[in-house]
């Protein structure tokens, strides 16, 4: 351990034994290599929180969760704080254990970039937990209400209406939306933007899907064949699925079908045809996050509000004017 944090064995030692004369800076060096390497604290040492904040992600398969990883380590790294990478898969470790597993580990906070937050319908045991050990806890994007933490999100509304203005613009008329589940707070938030702005919105144009390309190229599918010609998806994998699903009953995308998805994650412009794409401000909201974590962390008072973000409309190849009758 010495050897890891670049310092004597005496002052392992007399950090270990709770001893004085070592800096706050290198003892909390030393405690933080004892979590990573994974030893357990002494037992004087157990009442303080390590400081390791838990990173919780749904997936890796979708880009824009790595992206959030990136900001949100690389942020967390900076006021000294070792992110813990917790990705759920199917069939494996849930959520909620992975919550009991940072409470173990004594973390000093824990950061959601995606979860069953977003979901009115799923567990949330767990959260309850969290809050009632007190532990600071950042949300990133829309969650259900009454859960207690702050959050960061980019503003659904604001999204839908942009790609919504954008298809207008070319001269769609047919327009529908690919979302995620009926209980998924941020593709509610999208549906009631869309009512709200469009006026009238026919059920029959509103496709609920998983998020996957397999998801959107189911979804995307039913809408085309009830006559859509805009599609506006709640995620870049959506979108691609729609993209695919169009291909596939020998419709060009952009000259028959118009595609917009959601995130602007990594290769987006790179697909054939590059994606027209609402983004989000990944950098501002990541660094903010984390802000409203260290500060929880430091002992100062955060309300319970979420910080909504700007998306931004990124114009490529998969939108154009709509085919004439």
């Amino acid at each position: 351990m010495a050897k890891k944090v670049g310092v004597s064995e005496a002052t392992v030692s007399r950090v270990l034994n709770d001893k004085p004369g070592v800096s706050e800076a290198t003892r909390q060096a030393v405690l933080s290599a004892l979590d990573v390497l994974g030893y357990e604290r002494p037992t004087q040492l157990r009442g303080e929180r390590a400081r390791l904040v838990g990173l919780v992600l749904p997936e890796l398969q979708n880009p824009i969760f790595p992206a959030f990883a990136e900001v949100i380590g690389g942020a967390l790294a900076q006021h000294g704080l070792t992110p813990v990478l917790c990705t759920q898969t199917k069939g494996g470790v849930s959520e909620a254990d992975y919550v009991a597993l940072l409470l173990q580990q004594q973390v000093s906070g824990v950061v959601f970039a995606g979860g069953l937050y977003a979901q009115a319908d799923a567990p949330h045991d767990h959260y309850k937990e969290l809050g009632d050990r007190n532990i600071p806890v950042v949300l990133v994007n829309a969650a259900i209400e009454h859960l207690g933490f702050p959050g960061v999100s980019c503003d659904d509304a604001v999204a839908v209406e942009q790609a919504w203005r954008h298809l207008a613009s070319l001269g769609h008329e047919r327009i529908g939306l690919v979302l995620g589940p009926a209980d998924h707070v941020p593709s509610a938030r999208k549906l009631a933007a869309a009512r709200a702005f469009a006026g009238e919105l026919p059920e029959e144009r509103v496709a609920r899907a998983i998020f996957s390309i397999e998801g959107g190229h189911a979804a995307a599918s039913r809408l085309i064949d009830r006559g859509v010609t805009g599609i506006i998806c709640a995620s870049d994998p959506l979108a691609l699925g729609a993209i695919r699903a169009a291909r596939r009953k020998g419709l060009g995308v952009p000259s028959e079908i118009s595609v917009v998805g959601y995130d602007d994650s990594a290769f987006m412009n790179c697909t054939e045809p590059a994606l027209t794409t609402v983004r989000q401000p990944i950098e501002a909201m990541g660094r903010a996050a984390v802000e409203l974590l260290n500060a929880q962390i430091a002992g100062s008072a955060v309300p319970a509000e979420e910080l909504l973000f700007e998306p931004e409309l990124v114009v490529r190849g998969s939108t154009a004017q709509a085919p004439r009758p």
